[in-house]
């Protein structure tokens, strides 16, 4: 077609274009919820405590725990507002709310439970407030007699938690999940990691990293099987894939190379756009995708990079703790493609219509969302107003069981109407691609909300709806 010969022959000079304008664009990266980090220093008879802190989401009453974007949270415009609030009413504010916050970090020395004292607030002055303002929190705690080690965390609502033991040498550092706690931390000596500890541990934060919480990764997956769901195709791609992003992470993690997220952010976003673009057009995979698939894994393991370098990784195992973040991404990732191979892949990918009525509409819903986040990165549009769906579609905000509902209504009210007009061969298709398009969209919805039980009744009805459409069709397995 000449239409395809036409994109050929231009898009990698058109996107090798946008790359370079965006990599010119400086601006505001998503609500991301960062983890907070707690320094702690450990003397005879007191623990000190200093939390870098988004103090803004406990002052709003946010409750973090499964979300990634506060934008999808209940008080987002409070969170907003208080972030433009001066330094010293902000304090205020956090002041006003530390006896409800005292009680949710949690210290134990044995069985006993210890209260942390508030020492003192230091609060950035207000920059930009579509950026995090990280304050930092002093705390201390008296220790009661004995040599009993210490437990610390916090309530899941606080978000994720990264604890690092300072003034000692081999001290306790590790990443604690939403309601997690820390291992027992001796109260003199160091209590580092062993190195198989180090490795399990961060393969947990690399898989996390991934599901849930990479839903721009898991996009730029979906792109790569969508365009051909056979093993050589996508063995070249993933291959290609890790293969950079491996590096980069690398020498991101060792501070060899550093990009600030405001550039990597969005080109991350506009490569998930292009590979979902390609896939409408391609149905095979050309000699020079893995070649552009390696360039975009270079980017993706910038930003996982930036992960590690936000935990502050430490000297200590810090080889152990790169390679099991690292296995924990691909481990993620290859989860992420068994399970739409399972879905998808393996029930229709044989059928003649598998790349029009799926492949298509799902991978341009894939470049959909991402062309949301490239305007979104780089400050070309609010997160709200008119594009407040798309913040709730992708952070979390739309109420799972209206998910679920808008695709089982869609897919049952598209297969009745396919199966009572079974003759009518582009009724049959276009009940597909809309099933498809509207049961993608409901699942990202689901997913980001953390209803892993919806999201699974949304695929299983997905898979029914296409089916029982193919039914009794000139396109029937």
């Amino acid at each position: 077609m000449e239409q395809t010969h036409i994109f050929n022959s231009f898009n990698r000079v058109v996107f090798c274009a946008l790359l370079s304008t965006l990599a010119m664009l400086t601006s505001l990266r998503a609500h991301e919820v960062q983890p907070s980090v707690m320094d702690l220093e450990l003397q005879a008879n007191t623990a000190q405590m200093f939390i870098e802190w988004s103090i803004e989401a406990p002052a709003a009453g946010l409750d973090l725990d499964g979300v990634t974007d506060t934008n999808a949270t209940d008080n987002a415009d409070d969170y907003d507002r208080l972030r433009a609030l001066e330094p010293a009413a902000l304090e205020n504010a956090f002041r006003a709310i530390w006896p409800e916050l005292q009680s949710k970090i949690i210290i134990r020395a044995g069985d006993a439970q210890i209260t942390p004292e508030l020492v003192g607030v230091t609060i950035p002055d207000v920059g930009d407030v579509e950026l995090a303002r990280i304050s930092t929190i002093e705390l201390s705690a008296a220790l009661p007699p004995g040599d009993d080690p210490l437990v610390i965390g916090w309530t899941a609502d606080l978000g994720p938690l990264i604890v690092r033991q300072r003034t000692i040498e081999n001290g306790y550092q590790g990443y604690l999940a939403s309601g997690d706690m820390t291992d027992p931390i001796p109260r003199s000596g160091g209590s580092a990691q062993t190195f198989t500890q180090a490795l399990t541990s961060y393969i947990g934060v690399g898989f996390d990293h991934i599901v849930p919480k990479g839903l721009d990764h898991i996009l730029f997956v979906l792109g790569l099987f969508f365009l051909a769901y056979q093993m050589g195709p996508l063995l070249w791609q993933i291959t290609a894939f890790t293969l950079a992003h491996t590096v980069t992470l690398a020498l991101g993690a060792l501070d060899i190379i550093r990009l600030s997220p405001d550039i990597v952010e969005p080109l991350i976003a506009a490569s998930i756009v292009y590979v979902g673009i390609e896939n409408v057009f391609a149905r095979r995979l050309v000699p020079w995708r893995p070649v552009v698939v390696f360039c975009f894994g270079l980017l993706h393991g910038l930003g996982f990079a930036s992960v590690l370098q936000d935990f502050g990784l430490g000297a200590d195992n810090f080889v152990a703790k790169l390679i099991g973040f690292n296995v924990g991404v691909e481990v993620g990732q290859l989860a992420v493609i068994a399970a739409t191979f399972f879905a998808f892949g393996l029930l229709f990918g044989k059928t003649a219509w598998y790349h029009h009525r799926i492949a298509i509409p799902v991978s341009l819903g894939i470049a959909l969302i991402a062309f949301f986040w490239v305007l979104e990165r780089t400050g070309m549009i609010e997160p709200d107003g008119v594009w407040a769906p798309f913040t709730a579609l992708t952070g979390g905000g739309v109420p799972p069981f209206i998910a679920a509902g808008v695709a089982l209504g869609f897919a049952a009210l598209a297969t009745a109407a396919a199966l009572i007009l079974s003759e009518v061969d582009i009724l049959t298709d276009t009940t597909g691609v809309l099933t498809s398009a509207i049961c993608f969209l409901c699942l990202t919805a689901a997913f980001t909300s953390g209803a892993w039980v919806i999201s699974a009744i949304i695929v299983a009805a997905w898979i029914l709806a296409l089916r029982t459409q193919a039914l009794g069709g000139p396109d029937e397995v």
